[in-house]
């Protein structure tokens, strides 16, 4: 048996306000592609189809024509929710999905059994897959629990309820079918992508699973979440395949890829690594800005985008940076500025007395210049929305 493993298409993310959905269309085109010409017998698809609750109808035809140039390949597929999905809408449309042969499992199940699916392929095999969607810790770590104990002890809630999950469905495994394991979920010992932490997503922080925790009975365990495609454990293999393009400047310089997995009942798996070429590479530029038309006169022919960041004496005034910028290299999208000064590890001390406008203020003004009008007063109206909020 042949199983494509793919995860994290984040359709519909904007990078700076540069829309990434045709990159990720193009991915998704040439992963169709791939299951085709290497014979794939299912695809499996953990998590993040989407960037957000509410794609854009560009995004919902990346995802939805994935899938039909996946039928128009006779190639079935399992598919479960991701944090960025929203689980309701996806699970609005599952009946319309398993018409063109996709399995979704958008909502975790208070009866693990019925997140247990089976897909019989062309060669007359069985594929069971345990299909385990993005459980929220919210779900699983009460407020109760939140307001009177330590975050080891709400780490460990969330283990055990997961583990509950995990358990059940290993009990779905079934003698004489290939059994694999699919889950959105952070696993001890991942590396993240730079992108997870623009992400504000802390792995020192987060709430994950143990590698002892997966059931021993997985042939092959098929992880979304991270973006870096790596193999986090091994008795069951457990590998991240990864998001379809760079996503985040974080991600700049990583190569993209499927997981291609062959398995027989019983019988270890055997897995490959498909590079994907879509997408255009992301890279970050560091300059002097006594150095920036030389610099950026050096990229030739370089057509990916570009984040410059430009390092300057502190309290420079540099009014039309980004322009020059964007002359010399159009395919930029964020110029930022690392003015080198000590008030940027400012001590608490010199903090007493500024409100939060004014630490704003300062922020912006080492990072960007002074703050404009429009912009002061809408931190404004934040801030005093919050505080009502508040009180």
């Amino acid at each position: 048996m042949r199983v494509l493993h793919t995860a994290d298409f984040h359709a519909g993310r904007s990078l700076r306000g540069f829309d990434r959905t045709p990159e990720v269309h193009e991915a998704l085109i040439e992963i169709a592609g791939l299951a085709r010409s290497e014979r794939a017998d299912v695809v499996l698809v953990s998590g993040d189809l989407f960037d957000t609750g509410n794609p854009s109808a560009d995004a919902e035809h990346a995802v939805f024509d994935f899938f039909l140039r996946l039928r128009d390949a006779g190639v079935p597929s399992v598919v479960i929710a991701g944090n960025h999905d929203s689980a309701a809408r996806l699970n609005s449309v599952t009946g319309l999905l398993g018409w063109v042969g996709v399995q979704v499992v958008a909502q975790p199940s208070a009866n693990p059994a019925e997140m247990v699916r089976t897909v019989q392929t062309r060669g007359g095999e069985s594929l069971v897959v345990g299909a385990l969607p993005h459980l929220s810790e919210r779900r699983l770590v009460k407020a109760a629990d939140l307001l009177g104990g330590d975050t080891g002890a709400w780490r460990q809630k969330y283990r055990e309820g997961m583990g509950f999950f995990l358990r059940r469905l290993g009990e779905g495994f079934r003698p004489g079918s290939v059994n694999m394991l699919m889950a959105h979920a952070t696993l001890d010992g991942a590396v993240p992508s730079g992108s997870e932490r623009t992400l504000q997503f802390d792995l020192t922080n987060s709430y994950t699973l143990s590698g002892l925790q997966l059931p021993a009975g997985a042939q092959y365990v098929a992880l979304g979440h991270i973006h870096k495609p790596q193999q986090v454990g091994e008795a069951p293999p457990a590998y991240y395949s990864g998001s379809v393009i760079q996503l985040d400047f974080g991600e700049g310089g990583e190569k993209k890829q499927v997981n291609l997995v062959e398995v027989e009942a019983g019988r270890p798996a055997r897995v490959h690594a498909l590079p994907l070429a879509s997408g255009r590479e992301l890279r970050t530029i560091r300059v002097d800005l006594a150095q920036v038309e030389h610099r950026l006169g050096t990229l030739g022919s370089f057509t990916g985008l570009l984040k410059v960041v430009v390092r300057a004496p502190a309290g420079t005034a540099l009014p039309g940076l980004k322009d020059r910028v964007l002359k010399l290299a159009p395919t930029t999208l964020a110029v930022d500025l690392d003015a080198a000064q000590d008030d940027l590890v400012t001590p608490d001390l010199k903090r007493e007395g500024l409100s939060l406008l004014e630490l704003y203020e300062r922020y912006h003004r080492e990072k960007r210049g002074e703050l404009p009008s429009d912009l002061r007063a809408a931190f404004r109206e934040a801030d005093e929305a919050a505080l009502l909020e508040e009180a």
